[in-house]
């Protein structure tokens, strides 16, 4: 190294101490001849060697200067690493999107194939389905994939507009469609509305969970799956006559509509009083099926938001329980005269009393459509007085099939719950009067019609002298009944 212009300046030696940089500072009157004897003595070097270099402060700064940039470039390097790193792991999550996307284009084109050879199969066996009242086509574009897990077996029909047009009607009849179709139905109900988009609802895991909630209704004369799409048909018609997209909000739509396809899942076909079984078991079933991933419907919703979805939708199963009838349209006659849609009680109030009015709704479709429920609720119901009596157990009279008639079945259903409830939510929304009130008057007039013949009739059969010949041609049961029960 070599000395500084400067005998008087403080000096600075730069030593490399095993590949370290080291800085040793000399007083400024140590002049550069003995800062080198010193150094050479203490190390043992040859005093006359020229290899010092003692920087002024200028020249140090100079030098500061360039260590800072080295190290710099240093830190740069030693940052490739974990700039490599990052990227990396971007790439992954890339390559997992684009996979899971690629899953999915895989799942619909399987739907469309699983399609193509339902069609040529119904084909082969005539095409009897094909050419049917259902409204319905199929579509196809001819490509085959091999898909790499399962997907939802049920074929997807396109509905035609007559079809969906009628779906937004308390008309509907029910009975023209098979389970397939039904939840093809169902489907098409929560695209319409918007919940799919509002949601970030995976297609094909509605469609999962719509097979879950079939597969979990038993096979009962009543409480169905039929009943279930009923339910919510129902609801899906109150929605779009009653304007409640406009008043209420999309969640509230949610709610309504998976409340009303989950209110009797697994229902055992016997009412509460001879089974421990309450709504609150159909409540656990249908969040076991939201439990699944596949069946999840509300996966991409936030946790909170979801907590606040599952609280509503159990309360509104729970209303449908007829135990609180009573307590529920009591509260909601003390609200719908100054009714506040932006309250959130009242609206909560509202939701517990559509349901309602889906689940018993049967009296307010046309009569062909009405009558077929009331022989399947008195066979349940029969179902269970017959048991009851084989076990000794006491007999509601509604349920005793030697006791009760179409007309007295109805009749008070109808007079004491069903057009109070109706006319009370009439005030509300009063465009429901003539297509749904309406209705449950007249078949109230037409059973009471009924019950003075079958009176008139058990009056005439009491004469011997007509007894034997009026009791080959009267039946009992009313089976040409012109409506019947609802739940």
């Amino acid at each position: 190294m070599g000395s500084s212009s400067s005998s008087y300046a403080p000096k600075t030696v730069y030593l490399d101490v095993d590949g370290k940089v080291q800085r040793v500072i000399f007083s400024r009157h140590c002049s550069p001849c003995d800062i080198k004897e010193l150094l050479c003595s203490s190390s043992n070097i040859a005093s006359n060697i020229n290899n010092f270099v003692f920087l002024s402060k200028e020249k140090e700064d100079m030098f500061q200067n360039v260590l800072s940039q080295v190290a710099e470039q240093f830190n740069r390097a030693f940052r490739i690493n974990e700039l490599k790193t990052e990227v990396t792991n971007r790439l992954a999550m890339l390559e997992k999107r684009v996979e899971l996307e690629g899953l999915k284009v895989v799942e619909i084109e399987k739907c469309k194939n699983d399609l193509k050879k339902l069609r040529d199969e119904m084909t082969s066996r005539g095409g009897v389905r094909m050419n049917c009242n259902c409204k319905y086509n199929f579509t196809d574009d001819g490509k085959k994939l091999s898909p790499r897990r399962d997907v939802p077996s049920y074929p997807k029909y396109t509905l035609s507009q007559e079809t969906i047009e009628a779906l937004k009607k308390p008309t509907f009849d029910v009975w023209h469609w098979e389970h397939n179709e039904m939840l093809s139905c169902l489907e098409y109900m929560y695209h319409d509305l918007g919940l799919v988009k509002e949601f970030n609802i995976n297609p094909i895991t509605l469609k999962r969970w719509l097979l879950a909630i079939q597969e979990n209704y038993r096979d009962n004369p009543f409480h169905n799956f039929r009943h279930c799409f009923c339910v919510s048909q129902m609801m899906y018609g109150m929605i779009h006559l009653c304007n409640l997209q406009e008043r209420l909000t999309m969640t509230d739509m949610c709610i309504l509509m998976t409340a009303a396809a989950c209110h009797d899942l697994d229902h055992p076909g016997y009412n509460n009083t001879y089974v421990l079984f309450s709504s609150n078991h159909h409540c656990a079933v249908a969040f076991q099926i939201l439990s699944m991933p596949e069946c999840n419907i509300f996966a991409n919703v936030e946790p909170d938001s979801f907590k606040q979805i599952r609280q509503a939708i159990i309360t509104l199963i729970l209303a449908t329980d007829m135990a609180r009838h009573g307590e529920i349209l009591d509260s909601f006659k003390q609200k719908v005269d100054n009714f506040d849609f932006t309250n959130e009680e009242h609206v909560k109030c509202l939701k517990m009393v559509l349901i309602k009015c889906c689940d018993i709704s049967n009296e307010v479709r046309p009569t062909e459509v009405a009558e077929p429920w009331v022989d399947c609720l008195l066979e349940e119901y029969f179902m269970q007085s017959d048991r009851e009596k084989s076990e000794g157990l006491p007999v509601a009279p509604f349920m005793d099939r030697d006791k009760v008639t179409k007309p007295t079945a109805q009749i008070g259903f109808i007079k004491f719950v069903l057009i109070p409830m109706f006319e009370t939510v009439m005030k509300l929304f009063p465009q429901i009067e003539e297509i749904m009130v309406q209705p449950l008057r007249d078949s109230r007039d037409h059973y009471e019609e009924l019950k003075q013949i079958d009176d008139a009739m058990s009056e005439l059969c009491k004469w011997p002298c007509v007894q034997n010949t009026n009791q080959k041609n009267y039946t009992h049961k009313n089976k040409s009944s012109k409506r019947g029960v609802s739940k």
